[in-house]
């Protein structure tokens, strides 16, 4: 398994631990729209971090010379928080538009305390 697929796979795990305690809280909690909002852009960022990753795959494809690398990946992540937001401004009574973007950036969040946590066992 090489770096970048264990580095996938630790996100994957500890999106799928907070994704875990967002369910919880919306089911055990009085605060129900701001939970589906953290699990909807919780959701959507999950689609961000495998379109990223995919991404990185196709790269280091075409650093070794096997095929060309075309990509929107920037764009198509925006568009993404795009729709999770017109989401939660369509549907506000459903979905918390702070919790949607709080979500959205959990990828990022979770890649950030992963690096510290990886050069701190250096």
């Amino acid at each position: 398994m090489d770096q970048y697929a264990a580095s996938m796979r630790r996100y994957v795990q500890y999106m799928l631990y907070v994704v875990a305690l967002f369910v919880l809280g919306w089911g055990f909690t009085p605060y129900d729209s701001m939970f589906l909002g953290l699990i909807l852009g919780s959701a959507f960022s999950f689609y961000n971090l495998w379109s990223m990753y995919t991404k990185m795959k196709q790269l280091g494809q075409a650093a070794t010379g096997e095929k060309k690398v075309y990509s929107i990946g920037t764009l198509s992540r925006f568009a993404v928080g795009a729709l999770a937001a017109i989401i939660a401004i369509r549907y506000p009574e459903t979905f918390h538009l702070v919790g949607v973007i709080i979500g959205l950036m959990l990828t990022y969040i979770i890649i950030l305390i992963d690096s510290l946590l990886q050069i701190r066992r250096l």
